[in-house]
């Protein structure tokens, strides 16, 4: 029963036996398919960088070596504080989670996200170099804030704010961060591209709380689904969509580019997965998780190979 910050592209994970401590119970904390929602804003931020100046190469994968770093550490992170907190028990619905089922320890976890955690602030140094100290304060501010989602005395995924989180963090701080560490300024057309990406980023912890929102309550969790119920879940869900497919309207009218409309060509797997979403309940919504997950990858590469396109406006 885990939400977010790093539980963005939490999808079902392999429920076959794995031996506590091995590379395959390291692989499974990791959670490498939740990377998506890493690399979507990084790609969308590159593409702006892209019809704004050009792409610096070095940077473009500094930050996205960064953005996978934070992701892992954020995953770690996650596990170990919600076992400690008692939200992963035998009532689970979502994927196995490598502390409550004793493949890593706590404290073996929590070496691991200081670890992760450091090389992420290694590759800060060289974006900081680059870029400047803003960008290790954003470097440092999104590390505080993902040990804070599930960790520390207000863990913001139990008091309802981890929807906020989301589309901060994996919307705006993203892509414009992504953007500024290779231009050195955030053009407008990165403020417009993060908004479908941290709307879908968001959908997913959307499906991920409408699914726990019963076992939640028991775990002291406040998420918005638990909140407002079902419905204001499914609600939510829709706002999410409309800012993800309107978004690329005002974008292609900033760019002057028709190419820019491209996410519209998923707009029917985003129909079904609302569907799905107001259908199902419980585990069979482990399905509908990772087809948003994977709506916000297709998305998010029609997005930036429409605004790479799109130098009309640039």
């Amino acid at each position: 029963m885990t939400t977010l910050g790093a539980e963005v592209g939490d999808v079902p994970g392999p429920a076959a036996e794995v031996r506590p401590g091995s590379a395959r119970a390291w692989w499974l904390a990791a959670r490498p398919r939740t990377l998506s929602a890493a690399f979507v804003p990084v790609a969308v931020g590159t593409a702006v960088a892209h019809v704004h100046g050009g792409v610096a190469w070095g940077p473009a994968v500094a930050a996205l070596v960064g953005a996978f770093l934070l992701q892992i550490g954020a995953n770690f992170a996650n596990d170990v504080f919600d076992h400690e907190k008692g939200a992963d028990t035998e009532e689970r619905l979502g994927p196995v989670r490598a502390a409550a089922a004793g493949l890593l320890t706590p404290r073996a976890l929590k070496w691991g996200m200081v670890v992760t955690f450091g090389l992420a602030l290694g590759v800060g140094a060289y974006l900081m170099a680059v870029a400047g100290p803003v960008v290790l304060a954003i470097g440092v501010a999104s590390i505080l804030s993902a040990i804070a989602y599930t960790g520390g005395p207000f863990p913001l995924g139990y008091h309802g704010l981890g929807d906020v989180f989301v589309m901060v963090f994996f919307g705006f701080v993203a892509v414009c961060g992504t953007a500024y560490v290779q231009l050195g300024v955030v053009p407008a057309a990165a403020w417009v591209a993060a908004l479908p990406v941290g709307a879908l980023a968001t959908a997913i912890l959307v499906v991920n709380n409408v699914r726990d929102r019963h076992t939640d309550v028991g775990a002291g969790k406040r998420t918005l689904a638990v909140r407002f119920g079902r419905r204001g879940g499914e609600l939510e869900y829709v706002a999410l969509l409309v800012v993800a497919y309107g978004a690329p309207l005002a974008l292609a009218w900033m760019l002057r580019s028709p190419w820019v409309l491209l996410p519209t060509l998923s707009l029917p797997m985003a129909v079904a997965r609302l569907r799905d979403l107001r259908r199902f309940e419980g585990a069979p919504l482990n399905g509908t998780l990772a087809g948003t997950a994977k709506l916000l990858l297709i998305h998010g590469l029609l997005l930036t190979i429409g605004i790479a396109l799109g130098t009309g406006g640039a």
